[in-house]
């Protein structure tokens, strides 16, 4: 059996929570983002997330690692982690059993990425997965098309003498941005926090550009800045020209710079747009597929397809397979 209670998915079988959000004594983190990534007694994940979430934890945590693809036995089921191909490290979850083989993906993506693990798909009896982009005009353009507009920007911005700060996640996101704007040889500024995680990229034999670690007292504007959303805005571009950007897959929607606040949205994006989330079901040919941390009516489009789709709501209980 397993449940969603508190927000967290439990398997009751294993005795194992997954991407919970309140202390457990033993976790499945698929990845370092704090909405899924919380301090454990013991975290089960993959050895590069085992690293991020040390660099990111205050306490300390045991860790049980596992590679990729290498299976291992728990009880009267066998566990496998493989890519899921949202950021480094960051994995889907492949439990089997007598009555068949449950996937659960996490936050995850198919399109192609320089700084984390191709993803892979697993043909599943029950796929539990996120639907963060489940409404059909979430379709991103090609990925070229994206690289070209990040280049641009920041070309652009330079040669009109303005500092192009970037908005991206300080995990994932912001690396991702860094190699992008070093294949072009566009010089680069990172806020602390990226640095740290950047660090860690570079310690897991990720190649990551040269870049300067962002200091209000020397930044010129000379270099493209990349910034968390979240972060108070750099001292150093507040009374100088600038130009801003916000890296989001929400970038489809035409009021998205309005709502981050920037001059302009481009949609690069670590989760499946629409069209890859149907994709992925077609290629996993689950009999059920369970939906979480995304649209309810991702379930309705599905039926509408022949897919037998639920939503799962707090405190459900249902068989594993």
């Amino acid at each position: 059996m397993f449940s969603l209670a508190e927000r967290s998915l439990y398997v009751a079988d294993l005795d194992l929570w997954i991407d919970s959000l309140r202390p457990r004594t033993r976790c499945y983190v698929s990845h370092g983002h704090s909405d899924h990534a919380r301090e454990h007694d013991t975290i089960v994940t993959t050895p590069a997330n085992a690293e991020i979430c040390r660099s990111r934890f205050a306490g300390a945590c045991d860790f049980e690692e596992h590679a990729f693809n290498e299976p291992w036995s728990d009880g009267e089921h066998t566990l496998t982690l493989f890519p899921a191909g949202h950021v480094l490290g960051s994995a889907q979850l492949l439990i089997e059993g007598a009555g068949g083989r449950f996937v659960y993906t996490g936050d995850f993506k198919l399109a192609q990425s320089y700084t984390c693990e191709p993803p892979e798909v697993k043909r599943c009896d029950v796929l539990l997965t996120e639907c963060t982009f489940g409404r059909p005009h979430y379709v991103f353009p090609p990925r070229e098309e994206v690289e070209d507009a990040v280049i641009a920007f920041a070309t652009e911005a330079l040669e009109d003498g303005c500092a192009p700060v970037f908005y991206a996640y300080s995990l994932g996101k912001a690396q991702e941005a860094m190699a992008i704007l070093g294949k072009a040889g566009i010089p680069i500024a990172v806020h602390g926090a990226i640095d740290a995680i950047a660090r860690v990229y570079r310690s897991a034999g990720v190649r990551l550009p040269d870049y300067e670690r962002y200091d209000a007292t020397t930044y010129d504007g000379s270099r493209a800045l990349i910034w968390p959303p979240s972060a108070t805005q750099p001292k150093a571009v507040r009374n100088k020209p600038s130009r801003s950007a916000v890296l989001t897959g929400w970038a489809i929607d035409k009021n998205a710079r309005y709502r981050y606040g920037a001059d302009t949205a481009i949609p690069l994006s670590d989760h499946a747009d629409y069209a890859a989330l149907l994709r992925y079901i077609e290629l996993a040919q689950p009999r059920k597929v369970l939906l979480n941390h995304g649209w309810r009516d991702f379930v309705w489009r599905l039926g509408r397809l022949g897919i037998d789709a639920a939503y799962l709501e707090p405190n459900e209980q249902l068989a594993l397979f």
